[in-house]
């Protein structure tokens, strides 16, 4: 059990990537705490086992996010899942885009790392490390990608705000990474596809950008997460680790 005795705070855990790590980490023995302010992905992830405790959150509510810290107290692992995809050059991008999805993208990483940072200090000083993985994306600083524009620049800010935080934490015991995925078959990529002028075309087109010649699945991104969260990574911090398919090779 990779993660025996271990608390894990997964934001976003409805639905894709979140929901799937959160299975992950408690099959691999740790307590997590799920939350997403969808509250029916929520109730089904939560009847999977008793060692997932779910609570809704809206990761862009400052207050909420302090409450939950003072209810919750430390924990061992932090993964900064939430976040939005939009689609667009510079010149599609209003300012309403660019603010809300720098909020949910970038701000609420601050919110949440600053809120629940003092516990896991506390609980490293107990323990040893303990961990912090932001969702970033191989479409940043890595790599430049047609139509992201407000997305490449929020994910290159995640990736910056990640070496910042392992900088500043690494002698006393926290760890932070950047996670950066590929193109993964989740709801938000369906979404997208079904929205698109031809959903067929579409389809066809995220696939093309793939060298291995398909989607990634959740089942793709957890063994990272994984390791990322457990102790196997405990002389990893302040990197920003792809798993693209090839995309950026």
């Amino acid at each position: 059990m990779r993660l025996q005795g271990k608390r894990i705070l997964i934001s976003a855990a409805a639905q894709g990537i979140g929901r799937a790590s959160a299975l992950a980490c408690a099959a691999e023995g740790a307590s997590v705490i799920a939350v997403d302010i969808n509250e029916e992905g929520l109730a089904a992830l939560a009847a999977g086992g008793d060692t997932i405790e779910t609570h809704r959150l809206d990761v862009r509510d400052r207050a909420a996010i302090d409450a939950l810290a003072t209810k919750t107290g430390g924990f061992d692992g932090l993964f900064n899942c939430a976040g939005f995809v939009h689609n667009g050059t510079i010149l599609d991008v209003s300012e309403e885009d660019w603010a809300f999805s720098t909020d949910l993208n970038v701000t609420s990483m601050y919110r949440m790392t600053q809120a629940f940072l003092p516990g896991m200090l506390d609980r490293a000083g107990k323990t040893g490390t303990v961990s912090i993985l932001n969702m970033a994306s191989m479409a940043s600083s890595i790599k430049g990608f047609a139509n992201r524009a407000v997305y490449g620049t929020t994910k290159a800010a995640v990736i910056g705000l990640t070496k910042s935080v392992a900088a500043d934490f690494v002698k006393q015991g926290v760890r932070c990474n950047a996670l950066c995925p590929g193109t993964v078959d989740t709801p938000s990529l369906r979404g997208r596809i079904a929205s698109a002028a031809d959903p067929v075309q579409a389809e066809k087109d995220f696939i093309a950008r793939q060298p291995m010649g398909r989607l990634a699945t959740v089942d793709d991104i957890t063994p990272l997460v994984l390791y990322l969260l457990s102790d196997e990574s405990r002389f990893v911090t302040g990197q920003a680790m792809l798993v693209d398919g090839g995309v950026t090779i």
